[in-house]
């Protein structure tokens, strides 16, 4: 499984250009794997005020990136039910 996020990170950057803050969800799917990422979108200084978002990242079977969208967009240290 660890190799199976650092594959997800390396290609969501390739692709989009940001880093992979975290992984805070895999899901294995008929077709492949469903993992949720997070990025920060917006660096601010403090860092607790910067903008972070989650991405649903697609892969398939042989562990290549299909897809990507943007589920949310929060304030770091921003709980859930805080909306």
């Amino acid at each position: 499984m660890v190799e199976l996020v650092r594959r997800a990170s390396d290609q969501f950057r390739a692709v989009t250009g940001a880093d992979v803050e975290s992984v805070s969800e895999v899901d294995p799917t008929d077709d492949g794997w469903q993992l949720r990422v997070e990025t920060v979108e917006v660096a601010r200084i403090p860092d607790t005020t910067s903008v972070l978002a989650s991405y649903q990242v697609r892969l398939n079977t042989d562990g290549d990136l299909i897809s990507y969208s943007r589920v949310r967009r929060y304030a770091r240290g921003q709980l859930d039910g805080d909306r």
